[in-house]
């Protein structure tokens, strides 16, 4: 075993792949409540304002970087493509039909659920792109 990496689990990868999709969304919607407490501290409004796009960049690009080391330490098949795909479906998804809602307690449960549910499609989708370059 190389330093640094930890063999897959003896489980199965669609597990894998849906428990650090599940962790993903779940720090993708802790990284945005503690952004909206700092704002509400700095600013006595939860309105990040200017900040608030700048600040939702940065925890997407996060949120991609832990799923992929996440991956990669569990030395799944495209670590970085898979978190990368399946937080953007996410975010997609979360703002094409979830966006009046996202004040909701539900919303705790739906992200992370998502979310798992999308990094299954970025895997199936990075399968199928391997095997039309092949």
């Amino acid at each position: 075993m190389s330093e640094g990496r930890y063999d897959a689990p003896p489980l199965p990868p669609a597990l894998i792949l849906a428990v650090v999709g599940l962790l993903c969304g779940f720090a993708t919607i802790a990284f945005v409540w503690l952004s909206e407490r700092s704002c509400d501290r700095f600013r006595d409004t939860t309105n990040c304002g200017a900040l608030g796009l700048p600040l939702l960049v940065l925890i997407v690009v996060v949120t991609m970087v832990l799923g992929g080391l996440a991956l990669s330490r569990l030395a799944m098949p495209h670590p970085r493509l898979v978190p990368f795909l399946g937080v953007a479906f996410m975010v997609a998804l979360v703002v094409a039909f979830l966006t009046g809602h996202l004040d909701s307690p539900w919303i705790v449960a739906v992200v992370p659920a998502l979310t798992a549910m999308t990094f299954l499609l970025a895997n199936l989708v990075a399968r199928l792109l391997e095997r039309a370059d092949a």
